[in-house]
């Protein structure tokens, strides 16, 4: 005689219906979370990437920069290349430590030259907010500079405010005709922090400095010393 089956009680019944809608609410919430292989970062990948362009000293060089520049499709002289070394946190113009690479690289989520590539606007992006590229421009003073030195040598600071002015300060090309004319060799920390501020309140009509121009006189005098 076959055995009768125990019938569940109502209630066992309406918590095994809760344990089943719970256990695919959260297969549903995982599977909404489920990442391609493909699209994780691997650390892995990313120091094999580093030593196509690092020797034996861990460090990617000034020639080795070249070629990663040209592997990216970008100039060395290009603006993103700085916005990346400050991504990196890297010290030294022309030069990413092994540790700078890593650390860099994984909060870019890139771990190959095509993701880098793919990151490209968006580190340019970074240049038009305000307060990044304010990060960015104070980085700029003692990423270019002569380790050394406190100060950084004119021709050095000439060019890296170009870089990061030269095509949005409408004023730079005066400022600039100004540093070529002076006989001064380095601008100091606080100099170069006050130009950026200077380029941000000085109107292009020069409206709020004296019609001759003396005000951009005052001003370079006043904050770079000539």
């Amino acid at each position: 005689m076959p055995v009768k089956k125990k019938r569940k009680s109502s209630g066992s019944e309406d918590a095994s219906i809760r344990k089943c809608k719970i256990s695919s609410y959260c297969r549903t919430q995982t599977s909404g979370r489920l990442v391609n292989p493909e699209d994780q970062f691997s650390n892995k990948k990313c120091l094999t990437w580093f030593y196509e362009y690092a020797g034996p000293d861990d460090v990617v060089g000034p020639e080795s920069m070249e070629k990663f520049c040209e592997d990216i499709g970008v100039e060395p002289e290009n603006i993103v290349m700085l916005v990346l070394a400050w991504k990196l946190e890297a010290t030294n113009m022309g030069f990413f430590t092994k540790e700078e690479w890593l650390k860099g690289m994984t909060s870019l989520h890139c771990d190959c030259t095509e993701r880098l590539q793919g990151k490209l606007d968006y580190m340019r992006s970074q240049l038009n907010d305000p307060a990044l590229f304010k990060s960015i421009y104070r980085y700029a003073f003692d990423f270019a500079r002569d380790k050394d030195q406190r100060s950084l040598d004119m021709d050095t600071a000439k060019s890296m405010l170009a870089l990061l002015l030269g095509r949005t300060w409408p004023l730079f090309p005066v400022f600039n005709q100004f540093l070529e004319q002076s006989k001064y060799k380095v601008m100091n920390k606080d100099q170069w922090y006050n130009v950026l501020e200077f380029s941000r309140t000085v109107n292009t009509d020069l409206s709020n400095y004296d019609e001759d121009g003396a005000g951009i006189k005052y001003l370079i005098k006043n904050t770079i010393k000539l």
